[in-house]
């Protein structure tokens, strides 16, 4: 049975329409204050000297948090209460784009805590590990598209921004244990990458080649658009699987030409040193 909106609505709003899809802006006030709260603690990082941060990363922070911004507060907020393909790309934008442009941005060095707030060493080699990054990354993943967790999310504004907070979290973790500057090695970096290449292309797989739509929430939504609501569930696959493979794929062959180069330059190393 399809879910009934007329009760109470999600937090993006009624279902969208393609006649009324470019009036649905999310001018959450609450939200938008929150970025630019984020934006001038970053700025103020950047005055104070803190970062040694060049403009080019700062120009990647600065992108990443509008694309973040643009994700969540566009008709596509609205969009993804009609469609599920809507809401995996609006996962995908979160993580596959604003995540790593605000981690090449130094994110963490511009926006400084004050120093009671500074988590112990321990914990800060436990969230820089990679194998925590890809479980707590998979999991987050797996868990918020399983149609139990996913439902929630339509009857709950805090279960919605826990679902997005934890995801966009995660791919941060994730991000930081892969990017060259901030991973431990490159040999982690590689295997981070190919651990969650599989994985998410996997979950896509499972929801591409499904044969009955898993998310009552789409069952009626979807045919707006001209989708049943399995055709929806296969879009929605293939654009996790698609991108996301691509890009975690990407960056393996990177980090493995990076090896590479290294053991390359190693046995010119060694070849000068024996002449």
């Amino acid at each position: 049975m399809a879910t009934d909106f007329s009760s109470y609505l999600p937090y993006c709003g009624a279902p969208a329409i393609p006649v009324t899809l470019w009036s649905n802006w999310n001018l959450d006030p609450w939200l938008i204050a929150g970025f630019v709260l984020v934006a001038a603690a970053y700025w103020r990082g950047g005055a104070a000297g803190r970062g040694e941060v060049s403009r080019r990363e700062q120009a990647c922070f600065h992108a990443g948090w509008a694309v973040a911004l643009l994700t969540l507060i566009s008709p596509l907020c609205a969009l993804s209460v009609a469609l599920f393909s809507a809401r995996v790309a609006q996962h995908m934008l979160l993580v596959l784009v604003a995540a790593p442009l605000m981690v090449l941005g130094r994110g963490q060095v511009m926006l400084q805590l004050p120093r009671w707030a500074h988590p112990p060493a321990a914990a800060k080699k436990l969230v820089g590990s990679g194998r925590l990054a890809c479980a707590v990354f998979a999991m987050a993943l797996w868990f918020w598209h399983a149609p139990g967790p996913y439902s929630q999310t339509f009857e709950s504004t805090p279960t919605y921004w826990a679902m997005h907070i934890s995801l966009f979290a995660a791919a941060i973790m994730l991000w930081r244990a892969m990017l060259p500057r901030h991973a431990r090695s490159l040999g982690a970096a590689l295997m981070v990458a190919l651990v969650t290449a599989v994985q998410m292309g996997l979950l896509g797989a499972l929801l591409t080649f499904a044969r009955r739509p898993l998310y009552v929430e789409h069952w009626n939504t979807a045919m707006a658009w001209g989708l049943t609501s399995l055709d929806d569930q296969q879009l929605g696959g293939l654009i996790m699987w698609v991108p996301g493979g691509t890009v975690f794929i990407g960056v393996a062959v990177i980090a493995i030409g990076a090896v590479w180069r290294t053991l390359g330059a190693s046995d010119t190393s060694g070849l000068r040193t024996v002449r």
